[in-house]
């Protein structure tokens, strides 16, 4: 997130943050793709990560992205740790430990995500190339410690990084080591969020298996094809996973504003300064909880908006639905992922079939398909079929999704385009980590250093 809200409005009663999430409800033709990318940033000579302060830095990088883009610079103190689009469309962040993201607009197409993708990355080489700098398409870092790897100048990390290790042992390398691609979507009622986010929810762990590129860790095969996928198994069980709740028929907005209520806070705003509120739930918040310990203690709306930013699971509700489940990538997957969940999602037919094909699938076991996912990737079964089998159907049906969007380029083409590469995982039969640790074992010579010149932007 490049910017936490300071919205001022006052909240009085827990109806109005059920109306703050109703809030999203949008006609059908006003709905929108904002994709979210992660990469990690590297040295070209040594493969080393870069640190936030120093001639090459992110910081340099984000004031000569500053100084490209005329983008309003995020400050934190006297620290540039982001930039946003003067009109709202779109935001550049840095994650803690120097991971690059592009927020992006909220386009109308897969074509115009793809468009802005190679924008951004073209302007970032541009600035990074006389810096000796790269970037790199993984889930998880392959060679840095946590030792080794920066820590960004940003509040809300200090206050994460301090709070994490109280409740999962896996917390700061999610924080530090990993990398995703998400998509937000939008949602027409109340009863279109639901289904999306039941359909969705189940479905997040074949994400994880398609996009499984995260094998490695300092250096060595780590045992996981998505590394990634199972630190978020112990990052923070609180704020994490799958919602059982969200799988059922009477699912709405108020079970998910109950549900927020009662994880714990990571902060609140004041005048510029946060103060640390992981001692309290937001429920607690506003019965008054931190009255005598902030001169403004009353909860606002933007104290809301923040703590909704501050929940993990694998799809987020907030004004919109987020796609959390995925592995950083190549550049290609950038697009994949937005097309994959769009093709399933934002077509009537499509979300049907897909819900239709996962009806029978019970809490227990989306959740064991979850915890099997990051070492068995496409070998994950649930109801006795395997994800490679079920992949192959999901694909069939967000095809069809595009399809009948007939959203087309120049040239022609539709969206479906974009799903190639995830059509290659499923016709090989093998994920990106499968074909890394391939490598690996024969020519990469037991070394992860090519990595960094094969999945570089």
């Amino acid at each position: 997130m490049a910017r936490d809200t300071t919205d001022q409005t006052p909240i009085s009663s827990k109806q109005e943050l059920t109306d703050y999430l109703a809030g999203g409800n949008k006609p059908v033709e006003k709905f929108r793709i904002g994709t979210e990318h992660e990469k990690f940033v590297f040295f070209r000579d040594t493969h080393k990560p870069v640190p936030y302060f120093g001639d090459a830095s992110i910081s340099a990088l984000l004031k000569g992205m500053e100084s490209r883009l005329r983008w309003e610079p995020i400050m934190d103190g006297e620290n540039i740790i982001g930039l946003a689009e003067p009109t709202g469309m779109g935001a550049i962040s840095i994650e803690p430990g120097g991971q690059f993201e592009l927020s992006g607009a909220p386009l109308e197409n897969i074509h115009e995500t793809c468009k802005e993708s190679n924008q951004h990355l073209a302007v970032l080489r541009d600035i990074a190339e006389p810096l000796g700098i790269r970037f790199l398409g993984m889930g998880g870092t392959p060679s840095w410690s946590f030792a080794d790897t920066p820590r960004m100048p940003k509040s809300r990390y200090a206050i994460m990084t301090d709070y994490m290790p109280k409740v999962g042992s896996k917390g700061l390398d999610m924080m530090y080591r990993t990398c995703t691609i998400q998509v937000n979507l939008d949602f027409s009622s109340e009863a279109d969020m639901r289904r999306k986010m039941r359909v969705s929810m189940k479905l997040q762990s074949l994400a994880t298996a398609l996009f499984a590129s995260s094998p490695f860790t300092e250096g060595k095969p780590n045992g996981q094809l998505s590394w990634r996928g199972d630190i978020w198994r112990d990052t923070d069980n609180n704020r994490s996973g799958i919602l059982p709740f969200s799988l059922k028929e009477d699912f709405g907005f108020h079970h998910y504003v109950e549900w927020a209520l009662d994880v714990p806070m990571y902060f609140v705003v004041r005048d510029g300064k946060y103060h640390n509120c992981t001692h309290i739930t937001f429920r607690q918040f506003m019965n008054g909880a931190l009255k005598g310990e902030i001169a403004d203690w009353q909860p606002t709306l933007g104290d809301w908006t923040n703590h909704l930013s501050t929940l993990f699971p694998d799809v987020r509700l907030k004004r919109f639905l987020e796609m959390r489940g995925a592995d950083g990538g190549p550049w290609r997957r950038i697009c994949a992922l937005p097309a994959f969940w769009v093709g399933l999602l934002y077509d009537d037919e499509a979300l049907s079939a897909a819900d239709e094909l996962t009806k029978d699938w019970s809490f227990e076991q989306v959740n064991q398909l979850r915890d099997d996912v990051p070492t068995k990737a496409l070998k994950a079964e649930i109801t006795g079929h395997s994800l490679l089998d079920i992949g192959r159907e999901v694909l069939k049906i967000s095809h069809l999704g595009l399809k009948n969007r007939n959203r087309l380029n120049a040239d022609g083409q539709d969206e479906t385009v974009f799903l190639s590469t995830l059509d290659e995982v499923i016709a090989k039969k093998t994920t990106l980590a499968e074909d890394m640790l391939s490598a690996y074992n024969g020519r990469w010579n037991q070394s992860v250093d090519p990595a960094y010149e094969e999945y570089q932007y």
